[in-house]
């Protein structure tokens, strides 16, 4: 007689109250993986879906072909932008705890990836986020004030209260409008690369998504008319090990990475360690050249770990070990880029720790004039007749009905 069928349902090594356990976790050696020339075919270099680029070794010293070779001007550029997001992060947390704002989701331990990629990118390119790349807009020069406006819905958000909370939208910093349907932003990333192709421009869009999305459909349609189109776009999938709650094992499935997705679709596919900049800096400039010269699409998976709970509403310690983020093999992104420019002789713990305050400096000052204006119970707020307004070219009768019964 058969046995009867049973499913599998992927789980975590360790649960809350265990020791963290990550000796499965394969971390190659710093610079041992080969950087092809970005015209290669996908099908010669499949194995780059297995392995992870990584530059930094354990000293801080940058190895290997995927070296970027940045100046120390640039690294102290980056590690500043790390710097101020992490500042930003923090006190826009301890806000949402004094209630002046109703929601907030941190990047504590990712920031390298947004940091750094957006260095990559030119003006007028589109980047089709999630919400926790904020760094996008802190390394392209956005103005933290206008962030802090839009967390706490005050006068000076230039959604006008339109969105949730760290929901940032600025065409002008190529930051589209986030989506809290998560997915959508694929299938946007690639339908604006294409758009832009079909017009013979010379932009290009990024896709950014997380790994329990990707068990979306839209990330299955983008990926089908990315391959088939060869649009101008990097996509994105940012492996911070957990969904809302839900081990990272559980969207991936079978799949030995997320970047392995690539090969059902003829997509390059790169998996980079998500902690180490300069490595995110390299796969950066490898996927966007490719986009740019028209070689189609490319797969990238940042492998990192997300050290905070999934946003101010979640407690992490219900599903892992509280001190797992510690335990984390592949460490810090501030605290390694900081450990590379004291090797070069280009920083210091004293230089470090005069930077902490300057940034911290920077962005209380920004908070003190972005509640100025107003949070979450205080202050000037859009007025409620906005709400009606941006949708249609003219206002179709009903909306004028409503609007008269509210008296704005």
């Amino acid at each position: 007689m058969s046995a009867p069928l049973h499913l599998h349902f992927a789980k975590p090594n360790v649960r809350p109250g265990e020791k963290p356990d990550f000796s499965d976790f394969e971390r190659p050696e710093a610079g041992a993986i080969e950087r092809p020339e970005t015209d290669t075919p996908a099908a010669e270099m499949r194995d780059l879906a297995f392995h992870m680029i990584r530059v930094l070794d354990d000293e801080g010293r940058a190895c290997g072909p995927w070296n970027p070779g940045l100046s120390p001007q640039e690294l102290r550029q980056g590690l500043r932008h790390m710097l101020t997001l992490r500042a930003y992060d923090a006190r826009m947390l301890i806000a949402q705890r004094q209630q002046k704002t109703s929601f907030y989701m941190q990047h504590l331990g990712e920031e390298a990836i947004s940091c750094a990629f957006q260095r990559e990118l030119k003006p007028g390119d589109m980047n089709f986020p999630t919400y926790r790349q904020a760094g996008l807009l802190i390394a392209a020069g956005y103005q933290m004030k206008t962030m802090m406006c839009q967390v706490y819905g005050n006068d000076g958000d230039p959604v006008r209260g339109r969105q949730l909370p760290v929901f940032y939208s600025s065409k002008d910093f190529g930051f589209f409008s986030i989506s809290g349907n998560l997915g959508t932003q694929y299938i946007q990333a690639v339908g604006w690369a294409m758009a832009s192709a079909i017009s013979g421009d010379t932009k290009i869009a990024a896709g950014w998504i997380g790994d329990g999305s990707t068990a979306e459909s839209d990330f299955h349609a983008a990926m089908v008319f990315a391959s088939t189109y060869k649009a101008p776009v990097v996509l994105n999938v940012v492996n911070n090990q957990w969904a809302i709650s839900t081990f990272q094992a559980v969207a991936r499935g079978g799949a030995g990475s997320f970047a392995a997705r690539g090969h059902g679709f003829g997509i390059p596919a790169l998996r980079v360690d998500g902690n180490d900049y300069l490595a995110v800096r390299a796969v950066a400039a490898w996927a966007t050249e490719r986009a740019r010269r028209s070689l189609g699409p490319t797969l990238v998976e940042y492998v990192t770990y997300r050290a905070a709970g999934h946003s101010t509403s979640d407690d992490p310690s219900a599903y892992r070990p509280s001190d797992e983020g510690t335990h984390w093999p592949l460490g810090d992104p501030v605290t390694r880029l900081k450990a590379h420019l004291i090797a070069l002789g280009e920083w210091s713990e004293e230089r470090h720790a005069q930077a902490e305050a300057e940034v911290l400096a920077e962005v209380i000052a920004a908070q003190k004039e972005a509640e100025e204006i107003g949070t979450l119970h205080s202050g000037r707020r859009p007025s409620a007749a906005e709400m009606f307004e941006d949708v249609y070219a003219e206002m179709p009768p009903h909306l004028r009905r409503q609007r008269q019964q509210a008296g704005v």
